[in-house]
């Protein structure tokens, strides 16, 4: 009987990387390709000279992979979500009653 020689996949529930960049942040990476191609084709077709289109969307897209990059590295594969979500949670709880505290067990439906 011959041995057979099975390779083992070592990356198995590890998120996608593609230069440095994590999960989501490839998706916004190429979002943003293509508004900046959707960007010089209408500016393109409104008459702007080709060499003012092509320096507007160098920059910004320079700006934009710059922009990506420190986002992926600054807060990894999760860490933008959680920021924003950190976000929506409320600093502290105002009431301007005190009636939600009181009687309260004389609100309950089942009591007998």
């Amino acid at each position: 009987m011959s041995n057979s020689v099975y390779q083992i996949n070592k990356g198995i529930n590890q998120s996608i990387e593609f230069r440095g960049l994590k999960a989501q942040y490839i998706w916004y990476l190429g979002g943003g390709v293509i508004a900046l191609m959707i960007l010089f084709a209408i500016m393109y077709i409104a008459g702007l000279p080709s060499l003012i289109c092509i320096g507007i969307i160098g920059i910004s897209g320079t700006l934009w992979v710059l922009k990506i990059y420190k986002m992926s590295h600054q807060y990894g594969e999760f860490g933008m979500m959680k920021a924003l979500a950190k976000r929506q949670i409320p600093k502290a709880v105002k009431s301007q009653s005190r009636k939600i505290f009181m009687n309260f067990s004389k609100n309950t439906p089942n009591e007998k």
